[in-house]
């Protein structure tokens, strides 16, 4: 499963269960702003299990659920598939893109930062 398939409401859930460690459907509802009903965060749980991106266990009488992948490995996941949709595979014309970014986007700090890290990538010999 690639965590990118998600639709906007899925991902909304999935970060409060990144954010909580595991989560039940009331909880999900309790940190979700403009939430669907229980029934409708349920069923997208359900969905979620699916597509393998939780697993569900019980604990008492509640049902939670934990993701299978950590938040950063799907942020990972994403960016990969960013770079590939639209830059062609290639993360230098991605990297390109993020420096061109107006300053309110991208600051100074920031390209400062991306500096240290292909600087690092050169030491690494990547």
């Amino acid at each position: 499963m690639d965590e990118t398939d998600l639709s906007r409401r899925e991902r909304q859930i999935m970060d409060v269960i990144w954010k909580l460690g595991k989560a039940t459907v009331a909880e999900v509802l309790e940190h979700l702003e403009d939430p669907p009903s229980y029934s409708s965060i349920r069923a997208l749980m359900g969905i979620l299990k699916q597509k393998g991106v939780v697993q569900i266990e019980q604990e008492g009488a509640a049902y939670v659920y934990r993701p299978t992948t950590t938040h950063s490995r799907a942020s990972k996941n994403a960016l990969e598939r960013v770079v590939e949709t639209f830059f062609g595979g290639e993360p230098r014309a991605a990297i390109a893109a993020l420096a061109e970014l107006p300053e309110s986007k991208l600051s100074k700090g920031d390209l400062e930062m991306l500096t240290k890290l292909i600087e690092k990538s050169k030491k690494d010999g990547r």
